[in-house]
This record gives C-alpha cells, structure tokens and sequence, in this order.
C-alpha cells in the first residue's frame, strides 16, 4: 500500500504548487521514493514535481480518462514508492464546468481513498479561518480533510490567532509558512513557464519550495496523515495490456520490426504525457525525443512523427531559423509518414505563425490573438487518419492564445461537441493535427493504431 495525501485549496492562488512541491522535495531528499501526480490536464505543474521527485509527474483526470482511470493510472504511476504526493487543481469542489464534481480535486481524493492538506491563504483573515475550513471540511462528508497549512502568514502573533481559530474547528495545523516573496516561478500567457525552458532556475526555486516547507511544516505528522490511507484495491493501469492487438485489425498485419516514432521536446514542445511514450513503446514501437530548437535532422529512420503542446509561438524565430530541420518535417510529412500534431504542433506544421515561415505542411497561417481558449472538450473524429477511424469518441481540452486560419478545401480532424458545435484540426495524407489535447490513455487504440501506420509505412 502507498501512502498517499492530496493536497488542495479553496481557490487557485493559495499556494498549493508550493506547497505540493516542496513537500515532494522535502520528502525526496528525507530518502523517500516519492510519486508525483497532478489532478487535471495541466502540463507545467508536472514539470516541477518531476524536479523535486526525479520521477515523472503525472496527470489524474477523471474527465478526460474517466473516474474508473484514476486508481489504475495513480497506481501505475506509483508502484514502488514510499509516498505519493497529489496536487489538486482549481478549489477543492471545482470541476468540469456543469458537470459537478466530475474533475474536481473532491472526486480524485475520494477514488484515491486519500486525505487532504488544505492550503489556505490566511493573508486577509484571523478567527474566519476557521469557518472556511469547517465549510469545506463539512461540505462532502466522503471528503477526507486531515490537517490544514496556513499559508502567507503575517506575523508570529496573526499565526497564533489562526492557530487558536482552528482549535474549535478539529482540523489540526499541520504548518504555517510566512508571507514572502513568490519564490522564484515566473508565469506567462499559459501559467508558470515550463521547466525545460528555465532549468537551472526551476532547481532552485523547488529547492526554495522545499526549504520552506521544512521549516514551517510538521512533516512527521504529514506522512502519518498519508500513512493513514486506507488500501487501495484493483489492479494497476498496464500499458502493454491496454495496447493488446486488436482482435479484428482494420489494419493489414506488417513485418514484425519496431518502428522508430520521433517525439518533439525541448523548450518549445514540452507539453506531453508520459503515458504516451509508454503507451508508443508497449505499442511496439522505439521512442526517441529530439529538440527543433536544436536538432537540424529527424532522427536517422524515423518512420512517425509526434509533435505535442508548448509556446512555439516564445519560440517563432528561432524554430524558424532552423530551416534543415522545417524541411525534413515537410518531407516526412509530404511522404505520407504518419504525423500526429497537438497545438504547439498544429502551429509548427503551417506555412507561418506571426509571419515567420514553418514547415508548410498545411495550407494555413498561424497568429497570436488576444483571446484565450480554454477549457474540456467532447470530439468526435469526422475523418479517418493515423490516430483515429472516423466516428471514434474523445473527450479533451484546449489551451491556446493563437488562431489558425486554414486555406480553402481543408479536412478537419475532430468535430467539436462543447461548448459549441464546429469542425476543428486537419487530416491531410497521414497527419493528424489539432488544437485538442487528448490523453490516450482514454482510447489506447489510438497508440495502437499510430504504430500500425508506422510500420506500414517503414514496410512500405
């Protein structure tokens, strides 16, 4: 059994990726294996808890994945630890928009069978404390709050205020930290910039996150919290399992060999989830990451090419600039090669974006906008292509401040249920490119079926 804790708050803002993250550091460096987890879509986060852990962050979305996905997925993710340490998303009780609790912190903490930290920012407030917490505390009585962590506190006397407030409420204190400067998470359009384009900063700022909270937190009794976790029964997620040959294979059976697929990374491309390489390799296929910042050539045999989410639109001129590797992405890509492209992707395979060329796979130009599109998605795909027969299902979310405007005569990807009906994304020969995020965890035949197309086309 793995000890587990979820750690929340009543609203974004309070402080819970400090908090989360520099317990996991704090753990880590104690010597305990820790697993690292991130409730919802959100890449950045994971990033940063990959740093504190040195082991993937990973993502628990019950909209995306469905309910019955977290426990097999956290327990993948957390076989062989000590200690897991999930971050919540939004405020405790918020979810999928009209949808209850579904995606809401509350529903994962109550599928892990996991207590609560409740993160609270006490910056405007003394014996009101503690009748935020006994709110939330009482709301859901499936919901488990075992301690609070006073966050931005004023004083050593408005930490006693609160402390005497919460004796009435029954929810110990499990840690106090003062009010100080944000330590050091610059953000931007999307949130907090990623790792992989601050590295050597990001170190130091988990470090600082974990110092902190050794100092203001008992972290004895934290772990005894997580340690009073109930077991947590079932089977765990098996990639090899899920990606099982499909008995009726739409697809002619190709040469046993394993196709080289290429994953984007870098700066640029660093919105990706772990499952999908495992998923790529269980699938039967050799994963290799290569940077477009920095390589000027696919990988030597590359057979696919996946190219996920990040800010290339940071990055236009320097992807730009990269002409060599632009054009061996257009020529795999004009070959037939199947290519599956999401966001950051999409942007890099039109003809430009804000005016600097890209690869010009697709007829279609790219800019920033000043509106931001967020939020879950209900698809379905309207046309066959690599990843997906026409008419298969997938729930997803956008993330975005750009437009693509597509020339005439394109064939869309997915048609787009909520919150609104429209076409969305390209098929075009063998790419698959779109604004929506997917896990593919949520339809493993998606990985299955990539590697397929990689193979036929390698055979071919």
């Amino acid at each position: 059994m793995v000890a587990r804790l979820v750690v929340a708050a009543p609203s974004s803002g309070s402080g819970k990726t400090t908090v989360a993250t520099g317990l996991m550091a704090a753990f880590a460096a104690a010597g305990l294996a820790v697993s690292p987890h991130k409730v919802g879509p959100d890449y950045i986060d994971p990033g940063y808890h990959a740093l504190a852990t040195g082991r993937p962050g990973r993502n628990l979305d019950a909209y995306m994945c469905g309910p019955d996905s977290v426990a097999p997925m956290f327990a993948h993710g957390a076989r062989g630890c000590d200690l897991a340490v999930v971050e919540g998303v939004m405020g405790l009780y918020d979810g999928a928009s009209g949808q209850g609790e579904l995606a809401s912190t509350a529903q994962v903490s109550k599928l892990l069978r996991a207590p609560i930290v409740l993160v609270v920012d006490a910056s405007s407030q003394s014996r009101s404390v503690a009748a935020l917490v006994h709110g939330f505390a009482s709301w859901d009585p499936e919901v488990r709050i075992g301690g609070v962590i006073l966050n931005k506190v004023g004083s050593a006397r408005h930490e006693a205020l609160l402390r005497e407030a919460l004796d009435e409420s029954g929810v110990p204190v499990l840690g106090a930290l003062a009010r100080v400067a944000e330590v050091g998470t610059p953000s931007r359009h999307l949130g907090l910039v990623p790792v992989a384009e601050r590295r050597d900063d990001a170190v130091a700022s988990v470090a600082a996150s974990a110092a902190r909270v050794r100092e203001g937190c008992d972290l004895e009794a934290i772990l005894a919290l997580a340690r009073s976790a109930p077991a947590l029964g079932g089977d765990a997620w098996d990639p090899a399992a899920v990606v099982a040959p499909d008995p009726a294979p739409q697809a002619p059976p190709w040469p046993n060999s394993r196709p080289l697929v290429a994953v984007a990374g870098g700066a640029a491309f660093s919105f990706s989830y772990t499952e999908h390489a495992e998923l790529l390799s269980a699938a039967g296929a050799d994963v290799v990451t290569f940077d477009p910042l920095r390589d000027e050539q696919l990988p030597d045999g590359t057979a696919g090419l996946v190219i996920g989410g990040g800010f290339p639109e940071v990055y236009a001129p320097e992807l730009s600039a990269n002409e060599p590797l632009r054009k061996a992405v257009a020529a795999l890509a004009l070959s037939g090669a199947p290519v599956a492209a999401e966001c950051a992707g999409l942007l890099y395979l039109t003809r430009e974006l804000d005016g600097k060329p890209m690869c010009g796979v697709l007829d279609a130009h790219a800019r920033m906008s000043g509106r931001l599109t967020l939020g879950y998605r209900d698809a379905v795909a309207v046309s066959d292509s690599s990843l997906a027969v026409a008419g298969t299902r997938m729930r997803g979310h956008e993330f975005h401040r750009t437009v693509v405007e597509p020339g005439a005569g394109a064939v869309a990807a997915w048609g787009m249920h909520t919150p609104e009906r429209r076409l969305e994304g390209f098929v075009q020969q063998g790419v698959h490119a779109s604004y929506l995020h997917t896990h593919w965890a949520a339809e493993p035949g998606i990985a299955r079926r990539f590697v397929e197309r990689c193979r036929g086309w390698a055979a071919a």
